[in-house]
């Protein structure tokens, strides 16, 4: 009865810490502006705290068809029935998945729906600003940084040979490098008796 009741306990504390870790990682900043994104891109009030209004991810799917068009054919009548909400958030993770956003930046159902990580949820909402910046032809509202582009360069062999007697930072010389003292080479004594 003992055991049970200490197990009991510290599954409630580690699940407490990480909910406490999860929420600290928030921020209600980053989440007004994601809100804000959305009430932009669609043109429909984004109401309430956290993410709420989002919830039945009715938003969310027209934010992603705004953005990139025909991402999620069908949304969902979503006004009661909580099986309709999670489709609709599925359908935008999965328009998302289709669009290109890396799986680090794309958040569970769960998440959104049972308020469980809102950090990700802002992530994968900046993902969509980033992902419309992306978009030809798309004029609306943008959020978060610009996703970085490809910088691929191409080297002569005669610039690769100019190149090779150059010694940069990481490549020092260790001239006058020892190991003494670092313990490296002494063999480790060991008495075949464990005395």
């Amino acid at each position: 009865m003992m055991i049970v009741s200490l197990l009991r306990r510290g599954t409630e504390r580690g699940g407490r810490e990480r909910r406490e870790g999860l929420e600290g990682k928030r921020s209600e900043a980053l989440e007004a502006d994601c809100r804000n994104f959305i009430s932009h891109v669609t043109g429909e009030a984004v109401e309430g705290e956290k993410f709420d209004a989002l919830k039945d991810g009715v938003l969310l799917c027209k934010a992603l068809n705004c953005i990139v068009p025909g991402s999620v054919p069908k949304i969902e009548n979503a006004s009661k029935n909580k099986f309709a909400k999670r489709a609709n958030i599925e359908a935008f993770v999965q328009g998302l998945t289709k669009a290109g956003v890396k799986g680090t930046e794309l958040f569970q159902v769960n998440d959104l729906y049972e308020n469980k990580n809102l950090a990700q949820v802002a992530l994968g909402i900046t993902a969509l600003g980033r992902l419309a910046q992306k978009q030809e032809g798309y004029s609306g509202p943008i959020l978060g940084s610009k996703e970085a582009t490809e910088n691929k360069r191409e080297f002569s062999q005669e610039q690769m040979d100019a190149g090779k007697h150059i010694t940069g930072l990481q490549m020092g010389s260790n001239k006058g490098a020892t190991q003494s003292g670092m313990g490296i080479g002494r063999p480790r004594q060991v008495n075949p008796d464990g005395k």
